[in-house]
């Protein structure tokens, strides 16, 4: 609102904020307009996905060892059940939540609608710090079994010996630096990454069978033990959903599926309002992601429990988080297994990738529009910034161990499904939809029992969610209290009879007063002009009032619509909806001078009680000490103390 020319950025400060989107400076309307037209950017669906792919398939790199740990011989039969809760759970819910919410906000944002006040805000604060928890998780766990590769090759194991730390601090900078550089390169190299890795997988997966075939022994053997072990076929899939919990990793790759989201190109007449193609399009994404990663899952669970002694999977063993990359220098060769390792370290670095474009997806939307993040956080390069520094902060605590960080990753992963499937039931039943509402309900318990599961065998897991989500609100918190005297209102329209009033007191002095409407009878009106006149030794009644209702007091940002009333035939009423009432009285202010260009002049009486309190009162509920706060946001908002509109206490 306030005019006053800011001195021109510096070439690293323009660098660094490019592509700000800062509401509330006078961007609003032309924010609103980009979106109106029909949005042509993007990248082919298939693209996106090898995006989303280096999250989702890289937990090839460990997920078989860690079925292989979970369940034994009973692996392949668990990988089985893991993969029908693929199919017939996660995939129905997160193409629903793709039709739900087309922007990326995923369940978040469906839940949100269902909650208002401060209560939804710190639901959603909550769900992010669970996103956090997934997101950066994603980033130092596959950083660190990426190091856990490269330090575990044969050629390399005595010159990198004890260097795990400093090789995963040096990946996710490595990481950190293609998003300084441009998401566009990202995608680029996640697709090449992405065929290269599932090509020599083809490779070990075909000879793998082949093995298996050849050397029939291996089957009888198998199935031999596994009778000895469990007795019957029963007995067995009781064992494997009892165990299933364990390899929730394996289903990592949703909700970044629809992070991305924003990035698919969808149709050329799509427009942000319909984009219909891109929500086809994601399904497509989802769909042929969780069929090839289905197909994988399978296969390599089966080819890694036959063919891999058991002792191999244990910490300390060959095989230790990395069976696939074991077959492939036992099978293929020492050259082989080195290019298959580094495939599989820059998948597992570059599985970031996916994560990151999440949280800078996430965060913006959300944060600074609560007022809980600063105006930079919507730029991308300050919040990568940000996100690689936390995730130094969380390699170092960790000492870059795979499996410290893996009840972290699962609860951050199964809280978000489980939030997802929960959100899209409630869709359901709203649109009246009986059948997907009872399929959707069923989902919900299968992946809110695996959480609980999880969540008592690693409790550790939620203890870092929760620091996570403690970080989270803490900063929103502190970082709203700073921004508490900031002008948040994105625009300000006046109703014609609002405009006709302001041009009438133009030609002489704007005067207004500030009143909290009661009964609003005459006599409260009258009452009221006298106490101001009395107060500040003023002549004749040309005032005009101003009452603001307070609607959400938790909302940060909104625009300002101004009605303007006459009532009992006498006195001039302009009426005001915001979440501050003293942010509503600083905007229709400067928009008054600005229009007029008179400085107008605002009454107000003392507001009785504790000081301290009466912040409080503005802090949560937009109400309180409303005189000396509109003339702080007043002199944040116009530094220029000539040009500032004047406030008196009486």
């Amino acid at each position: 609102m306030a005019t006053t020319e800011q001195p021109p950025p510096g070439r690293l400060r323009a660098w660094m904020l490019e592509g700000l989107s800062d509401m509330g400076k006078g961007h609003a309307q032309q924010g609103r307009e980009a979106e109106a037209e029909p949005q042509h950017k993007g990248q082919p669906w298939y693209r996106v996905m090898c995006l989303t792919g280096v999250d989702y398939f890289s937990t090839l790199g460990y997920q078989p060892g860690i079925a292989a740990l979970a369940a034994g011989l009973l692996s392949p039969i668990a990988t089985i059940v893991l993969v029908i809760v693929t199919l017939a759970g996660a995939l129905p819910v997160y193409r629903r939540v793709a039709d739900e919410s087309p922007h990326g906000e995923g369940s978040i944002a469906m839940l949100e609608r269902l909650l208002s006040f401060w209560q939804g805000k710190l639901f959603v604060l909550t769900l992010l710090g669970f996103a956090a928890t997934d997101f950066l998780i994603t980033i130092t766990l596959s950083a660190a079994d990426a190091a856990t590769h490269l330090v575990e090759n044969p050629h390399l194991t005595s010159a990198l010996h004890d260097k795990q730390m400093i090789i995963t601090l040096a990946l996710v900078a490595l990481l950190g630096a293609v998003f300084l550089k441009g998401f566009l390169e990202a995608i680029g190299v996640a697709v090449a990454l992405v065929g290269v890795y599932l090509a020599l997988n083809v490779v070990v997966v075909i000879v793998g069978f082949w093995h298996v075939v050849t050397a029939g022994h291996v089957v009888t053997d198998w199935a031999d033990a596994l009778t000895a072990e469990h007795g019957n076929v029963v007995a067995m899939v009781g064992v494997a959903l009892i165990v299933f919990p364990k390899l929730a990793l394996g289903l990592s790759g949703f909700e970044t599926g629809v992070a991305v989201m924003p990035h698919v190109k969808g149709d050329a007449a799509d427009t942000e309002e319909t984009p219909t193609g891109r929500i086809r399009d994601t399904k497509k994404l989802l769909t042929i992601a969780a069929l090839i990663m289905s197909v994988f899952l399978i296969a390599t669970s089966f080819i890694t429990t036959l063919l891999i002694p058991e002792k191999e999977f244990e910490p300390g063993g060959q095989a230790n988080g990395r069976a696939l990359a074991y077959l492939a220098h036992e099978y293929l060769g020492s050259a082989f297994g080195t290019v298959y390792d580094i495939s599989t370290i820059a998948i597992l670095w570059f599985a970031g990738a996916s994560a990151m474009a999440g949280l800078l997806n996430l965060m913006p939307r959300y944060l600074p529009r609560y007022g809980m993040a600063p105006h930079w956080a919507r730029a991308v390069r300050p919040m990568v910034i940000v996100f690689i520094l936390v995730a130094f902060l969380v390699t170092w605590i960790f000492d870059a161990d795979v499996d410290a960080q893996g009840g972290a990753y699962a609860t951050g992963v199964l809280v978000l499904i489980s939030s997802a499937a929960i959100a899209v039931t409630i869709a359901a039943h709203k649109a009246g939809q009986r059948r997907w509402t009872v399929g959707f309900a069923v989902i919900s318990a299968v992946f809110l029992y695996t959480t609980v599961v999880n969540v008592i065998e690693r409790p550790d897991g939620v203890k870092i969610g929760a620091c996570f989500i403690a970080g989270i609100i803490l900063v929103s918190l502190l970082s709203r209290l700073a921004r508490a005297f900031e002008l948040r209102v994105t625009s300000v329209t006046l109703d014609p009879m609002a405009e006709r009033f302001i041009r009438d007191m133009a030609s002489r002095k704007l005067r207004f007063i500030a009143n909290e409407p009661d009964q609003r009878d005459k006599a409260e009106y009258r009452d009221k002009i006298e106490q101001i006149r009395e107060d500040n030794d003023l002549p004749g009644e040309d005032f005009v009032f101003v009452e603001v209702t307070v609607l959400d007091p938790s909302e940060f940002e909104a625009g300002l619509t101004v009605r303007g009333e006459v009532l009992h035939n006498r006195y001039r009423v302009l009426t005001l909806e915001s979440s501050s009432i003293p942010n509503a009285l600083a905007a229709l202010l400067l928009h008054t001078r600005d229009t007029t260009g008179c400085i107008p002049h605002i009454y107000f009486e003392w507001t009785e009680g504790n000081p301290f309190a009466n912040f409080l009162r503005f802090f949560l509920f937009g109400q309180g000490e409303v005189a000396p706060v509109t003339r702080e946001v007043l002199r944040e908002a116009e530094p220029d103390r000539s040009r500032r509109p004047r406030v008196h206490t009486g």
